[in-house]
């Protein structure tokens, strides 16, 4: 029985979740190794530690688990138990890639577009997202679409983006739907844009559902001007410290159509 439907099979609650993977990855379990690093970044079912998530990492990478690979890459992207290295990211990421990895094939990407470790390399960075996206991978179908729709390397190409973003969304990215309710949203399309909008509200990053709401807020249309309210409503449900701004802002939303209904 794999790591995964050992879980599913016997677990009610994360702690015996974290117990059960922390089990099978002292017994050497590569992908249980990987996935125990998981658990301590997020301290999911057990006490964040981020140094030895890095350690677990770096066992299951010395036991093959390409997981165990890119989440190195990851950690020394961001510092995550270790000082901040683009370079030793990179040479992680890379060695992901070259095994067809799709988050390695991804990351590796991103560094190359970004020069950072690395020598910037639009097109190469280009070749792996388009394949992390032939694999099915999400993000890299929403950049591919990006390099169409801005023309990075060739001549801009909005029917082939419009394409992209679309699969992006439908395998569940949140930047994806952004992209392709963006591309309905030019093309007239708001009622369907806002349903795409919706769904991505259910996984968008923190940061990212922040842009959207300040984005949406001065839209011409009304149903994203309305869609901006519920996504500063979350926000501010979250508490952070910009709490009160958003309250404000939804208390003068709420004017606004106030005054446009007594009009």
């Amino acid at each position: 029985m794999t790591i995964n439907r050992l879980i599913n099979f016997s677990v009610t609650t994360p702690h015996q979740a974290a117990s059960l993977i922390l089990v099978a990855a002292k017994q050497g379990d590569a992908i249980a190794q990987a996935k125990l690093g998981q658990l301590l970044l997020d301290g999911y079912g057990i006490t964040q530690d981020s140094v030895l998530a890095f350690k677990w990492f770096s066992i299951s990478e010395k036991n093959g688990c390409l997981q165990g690979t890119n989440m190195l890459g990851r950690c020394y992207e961001n510092g995550w138990g270790c000082p901040i290295s683009y370079e030793r990211a990179a040479y992680y990421y890379q060695l992901a890639a070259e095994k067809e990895f799709s988050w390695g094939l991804y990351n590796f990407a991103n560094l190359l577009a970004k020069g950072k470790g690395v020598v910037k390399d639009l097109q190469r960075a280009f070749d792996l997202y388009y394949q992390a996206a032939q694999k099915g991978h999400a993000k890299s179908m929403n950049l591919v679409g990006r390099f169409y729709e801005e023309g990075w390397l060739f001549t801009s190409d909005l029917d082939k983006a419009t394409d992209w973003y679309r699969r992006s969304a439908s395998a569940g990215d949140f930047r994806g739907q952004c992209s392709y309710a963006s591309v309905l949203t030019a093309q007239g399309n708001v009622d369907e844009a806002v349903i795409w909008l919706k769904q991505s509200m259910q996984t968008a990053t923190h940061g990212f559902l922040q842009k959207m709401a300040r984005a949406l807020c001065e839209s011409p249309h009304q149903p994203l001007r309305a869609l901006s309210i519920e996504m500063f409503e979350q926000c501010a449900q979250w508490g952070d410290d910009d709490k009160k701004a958003y309250q404000a802002i939804i208390e003068q939303s709420i004017g606004k159509k106030h005054a446009i209904a007594n009009s």
